[in-house]
């Protein structure tokens, strides 16, 4: 890829973020209704590709129930609220009210409750009962501690996420999780993340992840390019994975680790470009934030929020649409790209003449 001469001493390469790309249609096109967009990873099956975001605005053990009712997979956040709080209902209503910088420092208190590992068993206890996936998301940091608590509540999946994960964290101060060695001795797939680069997908891969997370401080609840001057534009960053995929496919011999993007999904055609860049499935938060049903109550934050000492994030106020089940399947009311998510999807694959996900991934794209 050419690069960019910034100054003297410093090049750079071109990188692209959806905004930037575009799905070119092709010679033949379809009926919607005969497009599929089944997803399986490991041994489990699902109607969409899409992912809910282990965010306190985005799931409770609720909505990740109804989720998965829904034909997604609603993945809960095991160091948030519901495990800090035997019932955080009151909490999240008093969010819901707070001005300007005064949410930070609340959220900073709040957040300060430890995490309960009774209450990760009884809330992945209360989806596993409602009979769908049970995925559950731990960081880097704590997922030593409660790796063992997760696995015996009988998380079907399980979720390392953090704003950035890496194969080799370096430290001096305490011994770093080695992923590598926890995923092998654990009985359930693990999807790790987020990456943005070839090199260090390539190495999540190779410790035994069924899926890796794809993306650093895009979502619109982040703030971390402010914070730390760190970003990377998603088109490029899903592209650059796809290819360490494949890499990985051919050097592993035959072992298919999924690609699943996670950052600046904010509208349908986002999804369906993440996708078209070489992604496999995507999670989602902001978008289900605006349902009315979402534990957040029409505002959005992540994990980087309530950092004791350096937030990234901030809390947002979205605009409330509708229903998660009209989030996803429509009918739409506005012209925006917020509702009807599938439904969107379904068209684009149908407008470029593909009728399954992984097909899809193989559309041409063009930057704008």
């Amino acid at each position: 890829m050419t690069e960019i001469e910034i100054g003297r001493a410093k090049r750079a390469r071109r990188a692209y973020s959806f905004d930037d790309v575009a799905i070119v249609p092709s010679r033949r096109t379809r009926d919607p209704e005969e497009v599929s967009t089944d997803w399986q990873i490991d041994a489990y099956r699902f109607d969409i590709p899409v992912l809910a975001a282990p965010m306190d605005s985005v799931m409770s053990p609720q909505t990740a129930i109804a989720f998965g009712h829904h034909g997604g997979l609603g993945v809960l956040n095991l160091e948030g609220i519901w495990t800090r709080y035997d019932d955080p209902e009151p909490l999240l209503e008093e969010v819901a009210g707070l001005e300007g910088h005064d949410a930070t420092r609340r959220l900073q208190e709040i957040y300060t409750e430890p995490v309960k590992a009774e209450l990760i068993t009884e809330r992945l206890r209360q989806v596993r009962e409602a009979g769908v996936t049970v995925a559950g998301s731990l960081s880097p940091q704590r997922t030593k501690e409660f790796a063992k608590t997760v696995v015996d509540a009988g998380v079907d999946m399980f979720v390392i996420r953090g704003t950035t994960v890496s194969a080799e964290h370096v430290s001096s101060q305490a011994e770093p999780l080695n992923l590598k060695e926890f995923i092998y001795e654990l009985d359930v797939p693990v999807i790790v993340g987020g990456c943005a680069t070839h090199q260090a997908a390539l190495h999540l891969m190779r410790t035994g992840a069924a899926g890796v997370l794809v993306g650093f401080g895009g979502g619109a609840a982040h703030t971390t390019r402010t914070v730390l001057g760190v970003a990377v534009p998603m088109a490029s960053a899903v592209a650059d994975v796809a290819a360490a995929r494949r890499d990985y496919l051919d050097e592993s011999g035959g072992r298919y680790v999924h690609v699943i993007a996670d950052g600046s999904i904010g509208q349908s055609g986002d999804l369906a470009k993440a996708i078209a860049c070489g992604a496999d499935a995507v999670m989602v938060g902001s978008p289900f934030a605006r349902a009315s049903d979402a534990p957040g109550r029409g505002f959005h934050w992540g994990t980087e929020a309530h950092h004791a000492d350096l937030p990234r994030g901030q809390r947002v106020h979205l605009d409330t649409v509708g229903t998660t089940e009209e989030i996803l399947f429509g009918p739409s009311r506005v012209a925006d790209g917020t509702m009807n998510l599938i439904g969107a999807l379904k068209r684009s694959m149908a407008t470029t003449g593909y009728t399954e996900v992984k097909e899809f991934q193989r559309v041409e794209v063009v930057v704008v």
